[in-house]
């Protein structure tokens, strides 16, 4: 590779990348700003149960690209991969179509249609997800490799564009509510078709244009079918492919039978999601990164290495538990206890977290800029401290919104542009977070792993979105609910600060309308109102931040070089 090449920008197979996931980011986020509202207000579930399904469907989605990666490395390669995730999801999205059609007349129907779509969605996104960031990190020879920081984070404004995207377009048309504030609940079919027809746009890019872009320098055709002799772009002395011995799969499965045993009987509830969702994911993290140290060809630099990305992975888990608050309870405030006039207009309650993908497209070029500026002055933070960064921002952003809904009481209403400083501030936190964590895989993680690596890593986006599921069941009663409860003749506070005991004529009068008798619990401690669920992720992500800023010295050692 020649000097000049080296110097050379970004390669067009980038922006073609970025484009492809531009669309399918459309599909997931604007499906993601309708999911729980149309659970709860078509398939009339609560909001608790709304909020795990919300954090099984994204853990699982964050799950699958262990099995997508595995599948692309040794069987179809990216590129089939990709056309079959994207073929997958936009077939998920119009059977959500399908369900949010029938469900007035048929509900039972409706229920399984929108469990069969989910289904579709979390594989189909599992063939996609982990082959497309796989293949941005292919792109660059190792020469060029201190350009993927700024590389994911183009990447990762692609991602955002298509979020903002669809948080405009799909709220706009599906989260419809007339004058006096009456929701249709008619309307979110058209939200999850303009999904689909994003996620066939999306795959159709792809298809035309990867064979002329998407490249090596020397032209030779990125993620196609495995060969099983490849001579890619390897360190010197570094071997080209994984050996796990029939002793280590074997140990791996028992492991994982034990782990999820061991979460199952923990978890309390009958929520199948909460009892058998969560420890799947749970287990298979724990599991697959035992599996992964147990290949006997790992050099010490490389499992030290490897443990850098686990336990910075582990970290990251409390923030997309905070930051993925953003599809459940987040929307759940916004819809019940907001004044979202914007501008003398009223936002639809999905439409609000759309400045996280807006902030993003403004921000996400500025920081790849920072990050540029401070390498070339040679002060450029390591990756970890860069993620610590953004776990204590997002703390600084919900420690904000706490205290401003401390003396809302029961009717007062959070405005929102409280709502939108805590996007802008849990944005810039992505910045220091998400991108730069994908970038480290790129360059910590031995090769011979490719896109099954990047699967590893979106474990921990599995197990954090698991983890907000739960920490998003926790919202206690909203404004919405007191008013509600006043309709049918009971005081709904009163009810939880047991001064009263309900009949069991009001305890199902409450229950059919979906209002809990009592204050949600967590980690044995009660949560009363909405500064004590805020606090909730102050104290998770600020302990987490200071951690990670003091053990950031010992990574650094074990990264050997890599910044």
């Amino acid at each position: 590779m020649s000097e000049t090449a080296v110097k050379q920008g970004h390669p067009k197979g980038l922006w073609v990348l970025f484009g492809t996931e531009m669309w399918e980011r459309f599909n997931f986020y604007g499906m993601r700003a309708l999911l729980t509202l149309f659970l709860v207000n078509s398939l009339m579930m609560k909001e608790a149960d709304a909020s795990l399904i919300y954090g099984g469907f994204l853990g699982l989605c964050y799950l699958t690209p262990l099995l997508g990666g595995f599948i692309a490395d040794r069987f179809f390669g990216n590129r089939n991969c990709i056309m079959l995730g994207g073929m997958m999801m936009a077939v998920g999205q119009l059977l959500l179509f399908a369900s949010a059609s029938v469900f007035s007349t048929n509900l039972s129907l409706a229920t399984t249609l929108m469990w069969s779509a989910l289904g579709i969605i979390i594989f189909g996104n599992g063939f996609f997800k982990p082959n497309i960031s796989s293949m941005v990190g292919s792109l660059y020879p190792k020469q060029e490799k201190t350009k993927l920081d700024t590389a994911f984070t183009i990447f990762y404004m692609g991602i955002n564009i298509g979020a903002f995207l669809g948080q405009f377009i799909c709220p706009f048309v599906g989260d419809v509510k007339d004058s006096g504030g009456i929701r249709d609940i008619h309307a979110f079919k058209w939200g999850f078709l303009a999904a689909a027809l994003a996620m066939l746009i999306g795959t159709a890019v792809f298809y035309f244009l990867k064979n002329k872009y998407v490249v090596t320098p020397e032209g030779k055709p990125i993620g196609g079918m495995p060969s099983g002799h490849e001579t890619g772009d390897y360190e010197e002395g570094e071997s080209q492919k994984a050996h796990f011995t029939p002793m280590s799969l074997g140990l791996a499965v028992l492991a994982f039978l034990g782990l999820f045993a061991a979460f199952h009987f923990l978890t309390e509830g009958d929520n199948v999601v909460k009892t058998i969702i969560y420890p799947i994911i749970y287990a298979s993290g724990i599991t697959l990164a035992g599996l992964i140290l147990s290949d006997k060809t790992l050099t010490k630099i490389e499992t030290q290495r490897i443990w850098v990305i686990y336990i910075v992975s582990f970290f990251v888990i409390f923030f997309w538990a905070a930051f993925e608050q953003a599809g459940s309870s987040l929307t759940f405030i916004a819809d019940n206890q907001t004044d979202r006039n914007f501008f003398g207009w009223n936002m639809p309650p999905s439409m609000v977290q759309i400045f996280n993908g807006l902030f993003v497209v403004m921000f996400a070029v500025p920081f790849s800029m920072l990050w540029d500026k401070l390498r070339a002055n040679n002060s450029e933070p390591t990756s970890p401290f860069k993620q610590a960064m953004g776990l204590m921002l997002i703390a600084i952003s919900y420690f904000i919104i706490a205290h401003n809904v401390k003396d809302l009481g029961n009717n007062g209403l959070l405005a929102i542009y409280w709502l939108i400083l805590l996007y802008l501030i849990q944005t810039f936190g992505e910045l220091c977070l998400s991108p730069i964590g994908l970038s480290l895989v790129g360059k910590l993680a031995p090769k011979r792993f490719a896109s099954l690596a990047y699967g590893v890593f979106f474990i921990s986006n599995a197990a954090g979105y698991a983890l907000s599921g739960t920490l998003g069941s926790i919202l206690p009663a909203t404004g919405d609910k007191f008013k509600k409860a006043e309709e049918l003749g009971i005081n709904l506070q009163d009810v939880l600060d047991k001064k009263i005991v309900p009949t069991e004529a009001q305890l199902k009068l409450l229950s059919d309308n979906q209002i809990s008798a009592e204050n949600p619990v967590f980690a044995g401690f009660e949560i009363h109102n909405l500064y004590e669920f805020f606090m909730v992720f102050v104290v998770l992500c600020g302990i987490a931040s200071i951690i990670l800023f003091l053990i950031t010295p010992i990574l650094k050692k074990m990264m050997h070089g890599v910044k």
